[in-house]
């Protein structure tokens, strides 16, 4: 391939709605959509020039692409622009319960009406094209933002990076890259005419790397050397201007506060609210992308504010009050961590070290390294309780049960038959409890939608 063909990558995100407009349209691109999501770009221009070339239309362009943490990047550089006075529009994947929080247009999720419109147009216009889910959906996006006034657009990366539909974007103010690690292996380090064979993380940074535009900042954080180079030369052969953590920015934690530097000067901010020490880093390559654009001006007070204020559900949240949590004696905390593969299992870890143990209820999807996962936080796991996801490909309770007992030293393993009864396992203990819910973000979607929290 060149760029421009396509490989499958799995099933498509389901997507319900409440909405009967929506629901009709969302079955509408069940129905056209060839059942897998298929990387590469030559698809979803033709569909983007059909619409009027929307993506050629947007406020100043914020693409982030990453393995771990560039949701919450996203959600860092939102906070912050919103802080300064501004607003932003957002495009970001997978949603948790509704379709609708993949799309934020001028700082609030697109409603149903607007929708359901837009899903009508947009799959008008793909007849023909087989266009995939994720690209249906880009598209809907883009026309949605190239339509409503907003200061800027923060755009993550659905899958890879260089083959990823957003990657039709041409002049983005800035592009960063988070962690990187390996997850989506199938796909992302498939043999490919014209890439040379390379170690595994190389590969990845090669393909997180392909978000590189001539002229703009490529703002990354810190890899292996062979990684650092391997997205240096992307970064060179696209003419984009590099700006690698340790080389022209940095940050470190320490004295409880986030201390920031680049060639501007020097930040002294908050620690992020938002709960695990990895969200320094995050939040850290937020403001390293917004300190080396000119497009809009975000001042100190406004990065400061976006430490405090920024949220992003199912990133070691906790759970309020609800029909989940009730199920609990009275002093029970339940996180929820959408984590599924080694780094996000490894972060875990860093944030629960200090803590007592945990009870966890794990479900993963069937193509995620169960193992690779629990190993970092297993000595924090008091009881592992594993519960199927409904509605997709996944490890069965068992399979999960039999990974754990043959590989890890926790003491009681078990298997539920839904969130439910998992809980209610730990019910009759009469005591608080601390619960991690992990894993998976379709479990915790689930999760969201039965204690009341749908994100908003």
């Amino acid at each position: 391939m060149t760029g421009f063909g396509g490989r499958g990558v799995g099933m498509p995100d389901h997507a319900t709605s409440t909405d009967p407009a929506v629901q009709a349209q969302l079955d509408r691109l069940t129905m056209l959509s060839p059942g897998k999501d298929v990387l590469g770009l030559e698809r979803i221009a033709t569909l983007l020039e059909r619409l009027g070339n929307p993506h050629h239309h947007l406020p100043p362009v914020f693409h982030v692409s990453g393995t771990n943490g560039k949701g919450s990047t996203c959600a860092f550089l939102r906070g912050a622009i919103e802080a300064a006075g501004l607003t932003a529009h957002v495009y970001s994947s997978p949603h948790l319960v509704r379709f609708n929080e993949r799309i934020r247009v001028a700082g609030q999720l697109i409603d149903d009406t607007s929708l359901s419109a837009l899903l009508s147009e947009v799959l008008d216009h793909a007849e023909g094209l087989e266009a995939s889910f994720f690209e249906v959906t880009t598209a809907v996006a883009f026309c949605a933002f190239a339509r409503t006034k907003a200061d800027a657009c923060i755009i993550e990366v659905g899958l890879g990076g260089r083959l990823d539909a957003t990657n039709v974007l041409a002049k983005p103010v800035a592009c960063g890259i988070a962690s990187l690690g390996l997850d989506h292996e199938a796909f992302l380090l498939a043999a490919e005419d014209g890439v040379p064979d390379m170690p595994p993380l190389d590969r990845i940074a090669f393909e997180k790397a392909g978000i590189a535009k001539a002229s703009a900042p490529l703002v990354t954080q810190k890899y292996s050397a062979s990684m650092a180079k391997t997205i240096a030369a992307q970064a060179s052969l696209h003419k984009a201007i590099l700006h690698a953590r340790g080389e022209g920015w940095d940050a470190a934690v320490y004295d409880g506060h986030l201390h920031y530097s680049d060639a501007k000067g020097k930040l002294n901010l908050p620690l992020p609210r938002m709960s695990g020490t990895h969200q320094a880093d995050n939040a850290a390559l937020a403001v390293a992308m917004l300190r080396h654009q000119t497009a809009i001006h975000i001042p100190e007070a406004a990065l400061a504010a976006a430490m405090e204020w920024t949220r992003w559900p199912a990133r070691m949240q906790t759970l309020t009050a609800g029909p989940l949590t009730n199920l609990l004696p009275d002093g029970s905390q339940i996180w929820l961590d959408g984590g599924h593969n080694p780094d996000a299992g490894a972060a875990i870890a860093k944030t629960l070290e200090n803590g007592a143990l945990v009870h966890v209820i794990l479900g993963m999807l069937k193509n995620k390294d169960a193992l690779g996962f629990l190993t970092p936080f297993a000595p924090k796991i008091a009881t592992l309780t594993a519960v199927p996801i409904q509605g997709h490909e996944h490890h069965t309770p068992g399979e999960l049960c039999d990974i754990a007992r043959a590989n890890l030293n926790i003491a009681d393993v078990r298997q539920a038959s839904d969130i439910v009864a998992a809980l209610e396992l730990m019910a009759g203990q009469h005591a608080p409890t601390n619960v991690l819910i992990c894993g998976s973000l379709y479990l915790a979607g689930e999760v969201l939608r039965q204690n009341d929290q749908v994100p908003d």
